[in-house]
């Protein structure tokens, strides 16, 4: 895979659905846009609201935890007013292989739903920060996007279009059927190999198993997996910056199966 390095820096206009005014130069024309899905304020008195990326058919980019040789999507929130806290609900991704390399990607199209605390939850949000993920075809390009909106209080209609995209979230383990999750920790010269076992149902095709310790400056491993029965184990490594065995906290550790027919989310596990 080839990488080459460019930075396209683009305003977002406000407008009651607000886009993105952009500049391509270096990029080909159409391959990626970015929107924010103004939302609405829910019950509970928090903010649900959304990007959508829309992708050039065959361009990508990734999840959360990218995989190998993946570019993780980072939020900037400096420059917001009145926002306490953020929570993303991702979307079941792809796993996709390419030059011996798994990846974890949405292709084409995808809404990322995005719910915001307030600190007062009776006025407007100001939103304004920015975005940095890699948006990769033949060649791979990392991408910063500066963003800018207001969320109306006085919005409570929810969105379809949220709605959907929080339905296609990896299912919970206990709605999968998960029986157990097990974490078997062993120290390593320059960090921590980590046996997962899980008693579950098939997900269907040829699974992935993702770990995420937790804490995202700790390098994984892609993971050897084997499936016998309901009984389905992935080993993995772990290496923090230290290079050094460390402390793991298994209640911490985020565990997700992609299969073919289903995805499955299970937090923590046990020793």
């Amino acid at each position: 895979m080839i990488f080459k390095v460019l930075k396209i820096t683009m305003l977002l206009v406000l407008s009651a659905f607000p886009a993105l005014s952009q500049s391509n130069s270096g990029l080909p024309n159409g391959v990626i846009r970015i929107d924010i899905i103004p939302g609405w304020r829910t019950s509970k008195g928090t903010h649900m609201a959304a990007f959508r990326i829309v992708m050039k058919e065959g361009w990508k980019t990734y999840w959360r935890t990218p995989g190998d040789g993946g570019i993780p999507p980072q939020f900037d929130w400096s420059g917001s007013k009145n926002l306490a806290g953020v929570t993303f609900f991702w979307p079941r991704p792809e796993v996709s292989n390419t030059n011996g390399m798994r990846t974890i990607v949405y292709h084409n199209e995808v809404i990322i739903p995005v719910e915001f605390s307030l600190n007062d939850q009776n006025k407007e949000m100001r939103l304004k920060g920015r975005v940095d993920l890699g948006v990769c075809n033949e060649i791979c390009v990392p991408y910063s996007l500066k963003f800018s909106a207001n969320l109306d209080a006085r919005n409570d209609t929810p969105i379809r279009s949220i709605q959907t995209a929080l339905k296609a979230q990896p299912m919970s383990a206990l709605r999968a059927g998960v029986k157990s999750a097990r974490c078997l920790i062993e120290p390593i010269s320059d960090g921590l190999k980590v046996k997962v076992i899980l008693i579950m149902p098939s997900t269907g095709g040829n699974e992935t198993v993702v770990i995420e310790p937790g804490d995202q400056s700790i390098w994984v491993s892609e993971p050897v997996m084997k499936r016998s029965g309901n009984t389905l184990t992935a080993v993995s490594e772990l290496v923090p910056p230290s290079n050094a065995p460390f402390a793991l906290n298994r209640s911490k550790i985020q565990l997700t199966v992609l299969g073919s027919k289903r995805a499955v989310d299970i937090q923590g596990c046990t020793g």
